[in-house]
């Protein structure tokens, strides 16, 4: 009797990212392909969506309230906050340093590139830069928080969950029914998690499938030194940056790389940070960092610790002065980076957000803003890149708190690794 093979999630995802690159390229140019798997992404990515409020919800109320100490809190935020500001200036740094060492845009003839249609991402850069410099500060507090849910904001919906969380803890025992019922939410919605996560393969397989056959080797070749850069970049950051982080606190970046493999070919795959959220929070936790610094540090991560994203537009800006011939000084940089520092804050949810950032950010020094045409043709294959490294960072940033408030779970960690890995810690 032949033996039934279980294939893993993250060989499943391989599968369908490898079989969707075989069918794009196949039918590259055929309208059909997209018109036919589009919708298969659309639903996995849907159902995605689906999940992601309800958990950061039910966990960060459950979370909160279980700890009910205002003091803690507040110290972990501070904590969370200084970490996410000093970690991706880090990143625009070595997004600055690479450019400039290397020179993307030097000697690239424009007229070989073509120019791609980002109409929508200037005049959503026009609604951000108008709300001038203080916008989070007010845009975290909800008008209205059904409308904060439904349109996936995901600042405000961490403010009412802290607030409503810390409620629950005050009224003592009357509370305990609602603390009960938001555990059963959160139970519930990671059962969901794994259900809809049985999807991946598939989505996966349409997703990319659909990028390859609309995406043509001519249009790279000519910014093929930039995504070489960028590549290189995000790797280096990701195993020299967050690896020496990661050393400080005692963490082995190569063993949590493993542990979260599925999710991060998935976010390869789908150029979503979204797509993994949900597990990543569980695994987490499974990692040993407590309930209440998961469900607080890795949603609020989403907006202010995107250091893939920091990390490309500063190479990005400067490639686009270099391809225009302009020299930037070295206080147009410091300016750049500044200015990279306050934009790249609390847009998260922006649909392109990094190149909505680069918008409000570019005029600023006096970059053609028109240069981000040229790069659009690609900013596809190398946002699958930059998700990659926001999710490892995310994920490195839970633990590094947990880590240094003392609350990590040497015991539950090395239980996880060899229960996944089959080695010890």
């Amino acid at each position: 009797m032949l033996k039934k093979i279980k294939l893993s999630l993250a060989v499943q995802i391989v599968i369908g990212l490898v079989l969707g690159i075989t069918v794009g390229a196949i039918f590259y140019g055929n309208a059909a392909v997209s018109t036919y798997l589009q919708p298969i992404g659309d639903v996995f990515l849907h159902l995605i969506k689906m999940i992601v409020v309800p958990i950061i919800v039910s966990t960060l109320i459950v979370g909160v309230a279980g700890t009910g100490d205002m003091k803690q809190l507040g110290r972990l935020g501070g904590k969370t906050l200084l970490y996410f500001e000093v970690i991706t200036t880090i990143a625009i740094i070595v997004g600055l340093l690479a450019a400039n060492l290397f020179q993307p845009g030097a000697g690239i003839n424009m007229n070989e590139l073509s120019e791609g249609d980002i109409s929508s991402y200037v005049s959503t850069s026009e609604t951000v830069g108008d709300q001038g410099p203080f916008h989070i500060l007010v845009d975290i507090v909800p008008t209205n928080v059904i409308e904060a849910m439904a349109s996936g904001n995901m600042l405000q919906i961490i403010f009412f969950s802290v607030l409503f969380g810390l409620g629950v803890a005050a009224i003592g025992d009357k509370g305990k029914p609602v603390l009960a019922f938001f555990q059963g939410v959160a139970d519930a919605m990671f059962y969901v998690t794994n259900v809809v996560m049985k999807f991946a393969p598939f989505g996966v397989f349409a997703l990319i499938g659909v990028t390859v056959s609309k995406f043509g080797l001519a249009s790279l070749i000519p910014l093929g030194k930039l995504a070489i850069l960028v590549y290189a970049a995000m790797f280096f950051f990701i195993f020299v940056i967050l690896g020496i982080t990661a050393r400080i606190f005692g963490i082995n970046i190569l063993t949590m790389i493993k542990l979260i493999k599925a999710e991060l070919i998935l976010a390869y795959s789908t150029a979503s940070s979204e797509a993994v959220l949900p597990r990543l929070m569980e695994k987490t936790e499974k990692m040993g960092a407590p309930k209440d610094i998961v469900s607080f540090v890795i949603p609020t991560g989403y907006s202010f610790n995107l250091d893939g994203s920091t990390l490309y537009q500063a190479i990005a800006a400067l490639f686009i002065a270099q391809m225009y011939g302009i020299d930037l000084s070295i206080m147009d940089q410091i300016t750049l980076m500044l200015v990279l520092m306050v934009t790249s804050k609390g847009i998260a949810g922006v649909p392109g957000v990094s190149f909505v950032v680069l918008l409000a950010t570019l005029g600023t020094v006096g970059i053609p803003i028109e240069g981000l045409a040229f790069i659009a043709g690609i900013d596809r294959i190398l946002d699958m890149m930059r998700t990659v490294v926001n999710v490892v960072g995310n994920t490195l940033s839970a633990l590094v708190m947990a880590k240094w408030e003392k609350r990590f779970d040497e015991k539950k960690f090395d239980a996880y690794v060899a229960e996944e890995l089959g080695q010890k810690a």
